[in-house]
């Protein structure tokens, strides 16, 4: 049996989730972002009690179809964002196609009616929350995070950082407020 989860966004989360099923006693075989393989069914009851232990962690238990594809989309690219591994020549929807085993017009569509946001553009939002991150932590420099994120130059990056945030990357760095969103709630 197989559950799907909304706002799994990393392995705390894994833990969470992890938590909730090993404190309800159900035997879980396999738990990645965004789903839980369970080794046998449960009832109805038991997955109700699982259900309210989720939305009172900040989770949601996912019943639709294209609600899962939308949750294994966010997953795969905050995934692919946070691996800090994007080459220059990256095409998110050869990417997505590969990953999900269906064809990009199809895996498009259906995100941009139910997230009122196209894929480039949440892939985009996630990149520079991505960016907003990396500056806080001053881990690396401009050039590198450009480099690990898959700009073609430091003056994209920048520009598309300014577009989305109104700051350039250097006045948001000398803020130094936490102007960062939740990715699950990008």
């Amino acid at each position: 049996m197989k559950i799907f989860i909304k706002n799994m966004v990393c392995n705390r989360c894994i833990s969470a989730v992890s938590k909730i099923f090993e404190d309800a006693g159900i035997d879980v075989a396999q738990i990645r972002l965004g789903e839980v393989e369970l080794k046998s069914e449960i009832s109805e009851e038991v997955l109700n009690n699982i259900e309210e232990n989720l939305i009172n962690t900040g989770f949601e238990r996912i019943k639709d179809s294209s609600q899962q594809l939308i949750e294994k989309i966010k997953n795969l690219i905050i995934t692919k964002i946070g691996s800090l591994d994007i080459a220059e020549n990256f095409v998110l929807s050869e990417f997505l196609s590969a990953n999900l085993h269906k064809d990009y017009s199809l895996i498009s569509k259906t995100f941009s009616q139910t997230e009122n946001v196209t894929l480039e553009q949440f892939f985009i939002l996630q990149k520079i929350e991505k960016v907003k991150e990396l500056l806080l932590y001053n881990e690396f420099t401009l050039t590198e995070i450009s480099a690990k994120l898959g700009y073609k130059s430091v003056q994209h990056l920048s520009a598309q950082f300014r577009y989305s945030t109104g700051f350039s990357p250097t006045e948001f760095k000398k803020l130094k407020t936490n102007n960062r969103k939740a990715l699950d709630l990008i």
